[in-house]
């Protein structure tokens, strides 16, 4: 199988996450020649992490005039897609996208791959109340154009591909085509056991609303147990003034030092509705168990009992409930860690191929 080019496209580049270093496990297998996304405010030193260059072709959208608050433009996005269009023919393109990218146009000589790491536009569909309230409440009008736009744009991709079963469900669903399970990769060899584990609980993520800090917030302010949350957003601010002293914001690290938080936690706590959440692999690889809320993605990386636990209900009573029985159990770190190793970077890189060798033999035949 011969590509003339191999493509990536990502909605925007901004911070080194999730999405960011699955763009950097896939560049390490197909050596991008260019990249496409709405927008690149991301910091050198992030580019070089996913790329290890800073040389990399990078084309933008008009929206690119917006800089750091290009999210503010979301009535914008479908535009600015349109004026993104792929322009290599017979190119392998692979998006990793949980926004619009996935319906970029692209000469029909070249293939797409669309890997979706979320519910697409999320924030338009099952978490609009999270994303559209006080002065957002005024643009509620463009929720049904969006979710327009955004089945409409499912038809563009050669292959979709989702980060769990839980995401395939909702993607069937919405766009009524067939769509593939391959679980996102957790790096096993780059976190460390640590037996002894101190007295904190630790929380890593983006504070924004989907996350709901809030709710795990005001639950430690109540049980007055040491939290460390680890993660910049634009709910920082309003955060640190909603904990109490028991409650440390580290903001953002590099992950050689947010990874000695997690060996050395007793527990990773996390209240969000993940689509799958590699950040509730990273812990387990460390040996220590992870407390979570008991939906999508969740089901699919914590093994009730065994890896951690898991609660019905995203409110303080529930958080606590589940805390109190935690402290009374013991977990056993061999199992947990042998359980990370299933969502190992080595096994991605093999299932992708796979996913790819299969969208091509579809196409030809």
């Amino acid at each position: 199988m011969k590509y003339q080019k191999k493509i990536l496209v990502m909605d925007w580049l901004d911070d080194y996450a999730g999405s960011e270093q699955i763009a950097k496990y896939l560049h390490q297998v197909y050596n991008f020649d260019k990249v496409y996304t709405l927008v690149n405010v991301m910091a050198t030193e992030h580019l070089k992490r996913i790329f290890n260059t800073t040389e990399i072709e990078i084309k933008t959208s008009p929206l690119q005039v917006f800089k750091k608050k290009f999210r503010y433009a979301l009535p914008l996005f479908p535009i600015a897609l349109k004026k993104l269009r792929v322009e290599e023919e017979n190119a392998l393109i692979i998006s990793v996208t949980h926004s619009v990218v996935k319906g970029i146009d692209f000469p029909q000589s070249s293939s797409h791959i669309s890997f979706l790491v979320a519910r697409n536009l999320k924030y338009v569909w099952e978490e609009k109340q999270l994303y559209f309230k006080g002065f957002r409440r005024l643009f509620t009008f463009i929720i049904p154009s969006l979710r327009t736009f955004d089945i409409n744009k499912s038809t563009k991709p050669t292959k979709i591909v989702t980060v769990s079963d839980f995401v395939t469900k909702w993607a069937t669903e919405k766009y009524k085509r067939e769509i593939t399970t391959l679980h996102p990769p957790v790096d096993v060899d780059a976190f460390e056991f640590l037996e002894k584990k101190e007295d904190f609980y630790v929380s890593i993520g983006r504070l924004e609303p989907y996350k709901r800090y809030d709710i795990l917030i005001d639950a430690f302010n109540k049980n007055g147990r040491k939290l460390i949350i680890i993660g910049d957003g634009s709910l920082m601010a309003e955060l640190k003034n909603r904990a109490k002293s028991n409650i440390e914001f580290k903001g953002y690290l590099f992950s050689e030092d947010s990874k000695e938080y997690l060996k050395r936690a007793k527990a990773f706590v996390f209240c969000g509705k993940e689509d799958f959440g590699i950040a509730l692999l990273e812990p387990q690889v460390c040996g220590t168990p992870v407390i979570a809320f008991g939906a999508g993605g969740a089901l699919e990386t914590v093994v009730e009992g065994e890896t951690g636990l898991l609660f019905n209900d995203q409110n303080t009573d529930s958080i606590n409930a589940v805390i109190e029985k935690f402290e009374k159990l013991e977990f056993n770190p061999n199992i947990i860690i042998e359980h990370s190793k299933t969502f190992s970077v080595e096994n991605f890189k093999k299932n992708f191929k796979e996913q790819v060798e299969k969208m091509y033999l579809n196409k030809t035949n």
